[in-house]
Parts: C-alpha cells; sequence; structure tokens
C-alpha cells in the first residue's frame, strides 16, 4: 500500500509517500480501505518530538479516518466487508495516512450517509473530543453559559455546535476574519482575540473550553464563576487554577463506538454539520502539516486518499 511515513523526528520534510505492508486484520480486528483521513495538531506535534514519544520508525502518522471495510479478522460479526465506517484509532496506535489500515473493529461505526468519507473524517477525532471535553468532562447544561476559545478549530467548532444544542449560552474567541464563521457555527457572542481582551468583554461563564493553551489559558480562569469549571486539551495536564473556588480539568479522551454513534446522530439529526474542510492529496501531507503547525486554521484539513 502507498502510504506517508518518518523515519526520524523532525520538520515536515521528513514526511515521505512510499510503500508500506499492507496491514492484515487480527483477531477481533478489521481491515479498512481509507478513503480520507484527517490532520490533526497531535500528527504534527508527535513527528516534530514536542508530544508523546515516538521511537518506532518507520512511523505512518494519523488517528482519524473514513474508509471502507476489505477484510474481516476472527470473531467479527456485527461488522461486513463493503461497509462504509468512520473512527479513530484507539490510543497508542496511527497509521491513517495510508490506502489501509487494521483496528480494532469495536471501536467503529457506520460512517453517516449524509457525509462524505472526507466530512466524516473531518469529524471523528474532533467530534470525539469534543463530546467528551463538553458532556463527560464539562457536563455542560442548559442555560449555563460556556467560553470556547479558539473558535475557527476543528474541535472547537464542532464545541459550539454541540453547546448550542445542548441549550447553552455561547462566547467563543478567533481572529476577526473568522468571527462570521463563528457565528455561522451558532455562537451567541464572538470576541476578535487579536484587538479585544476577552477578560474584558466575556460575560461571566459557568464552564470554558480551552483549545489553544498557553497565555490563554491561564488568562481564562479570569471569567469563570464562582465554581466555574474549564477543559482543557492543548497541554498533556490541566493548568493550576490561580483561584481555589474553580476546577480545572483535562478531558480524557478514549475510543468507543458510543460516541462515534452519537457523533453519527448529531449529525443525521441537524445539530451538527461539518466544518470548512480544506483537502490536500496523500503526497500533499507536508504541506498540510506545515498549515496545521502554523495553528492559524479555520475547520479541518483532510487528506483525500481515495
Amino acid at each position: 500500500m502507498k502510504a506517508v511515513y518518518f523515519d526520524r523526528l523532525g520538520p515536515p520534510e521528513v514526511l515521505t509517500l512510499g510503500d508500506m505492508p499492507d496491514p492484515v486484520a487480527a483477531s477481533g480486528e478489521v481491515v479498512i480501505d481509507i478513503h480520507a483521513a484527517s490532520v490533526n495538531a497531535a500528527d504534527w506535534r508527535g513527528r516534530s518530538g514536542t508530544f508523546g514519544t515516538i521511537d518506532t520508525f518507520p512511523h505512518i502518522p494519523g488517528r482519524d479516518f473514513s474508509g471502507i471495510v476489505s477484510a474481516l479478522g476472527d470473531g467479527v460479526n456485527d461488522r461486513n466487508i463493503g461497509d462504509a465506517v468512520f473512527g479513530v484509532c484507539p490510543s497508542g496506535q496511527e497509521g491513517t495516512y495510508a490506502e489501509k489500515i487494521a483496528v480494532k473493529a469495536d471501536i467503529i461505526a457506520p460512517k453517516p450517509k449524509s457525509l462524505s468519507h472526507v466530512e466524516a473524517a473531518a469529524i471523528a477525532l474532533t467530534g470525539l473530543t469534543a463530546l467528551v471535553s463538553l458532556e463527560d468532562t464539562l457536563k455542560l447544561k442548559s442555560g449555563e453559559v460556556i467560553l470556547i476559545q479558539g473558535g475557527a478549530g476543528g474541535v472547537a467548532g464542532f464545541a459550539i455546535q454541540l453547546a448550542k444544542h445542548l441549550g447553552a449560552y455561547v462566547i467563543s474567541t478567533a481572529s476577526g476574519e473568522n468571527l462570521d464563521y463563528l457565528r455561522d457555527l451558532g455562537a451567541d457572542e464572538v470576541i476578535d482575540y487579536k484587538t479585544q481582551d476577552f477578560t474584558a468583554l466575556s460575560p461571566p461563564c459557568d464552564a470554558v473550553f480551552d483549545t489553544v493553551g498557553g497565555d490563554v489559558a491561564l488568562r481564562s480562569f479570569k471569567v469563570l464563576k464562582p465554581g466555574g469549571r474549564a477543559a482543557f486539551i492543548h497541554e498533556r495536564e490541566a493548568p493550576q487554577p490561580p483561584r481555589s473556588d474553580v476546577t480545572a480539568l483535562r478531558p480524557a479522551v478514549g475510543r468507543d463506538r458510543a460516541h462515534l454513534t452519537r457523533i453519527a446522530d448529531l449529525v443525521s439529526s441537524g445539530a451538527i454539520k461539518p466544518p470548512q474542510i480544506t483537502e490536500f492529496a496523500l503526497s500533499d501531507a507536508a504541506t498540510a502539516h506545515r498549515i496545521s503547525e502554523a495553528r492559524h486554521l479555520r475547520g479541518k484539513l483532510v487528506l483525500r486518499i481515495r
């Protein structure tokens, strides 16, 4: 199969398109012919050595995908060859920048019929992260006020729509050119982080969902009401709150079919629509990494593989 891989940590130039062995389905696994894979920040952070530890090479990056089941391992009886599915690799496994992948059958789900493979790949890991962060971790409720930092990104863009679906009042930050995009996603208030101070403009919030990190994460505590909670996904651990009356949380984003089915149901109901997508060929993965690494992206980058 064709795949993009790297033999050492480094800049985007270490990414190479070449031939790799076809995967074989072990017991409980399926082989999926990948049609599309999204590009996530974790991909370039792993490639550059700034997040996690990769010490086995060659390494194929990529965590989420959409495609067609092409082979079944022993014991798989709830999936069929030809099924259109989407999903996220188990923690510790990567390899979606490729024409094929073998993954556990019980963590994939039917692709929403209304979405293309490119669109389904764009909402897999982003949707999973947003769901776990808002519903499982922050336990956001109807009528609450939430500030979502970095609203133009894939995870935050899904989170804006999910928060509105849950009945929350949503404030979100982005650069000026992306504010209309946030409004289109459903944000009630938008703040231009380049020219405005969100700590001065945001009303008191019940919750904060931060996808940016750094100083933005630390300053986010200022807008929380007493008893408020904040979830952070950019760093490996949640920052230490400067106040004793608020809670900082780091969502534990696991992999399971139930959450993917929830994503599919939200899409089917119209509560969630795909983000703005920029497509690349698999051979242009290095270019996609450069754009992702610059961190000024609207929506999602997706590799079209078939």
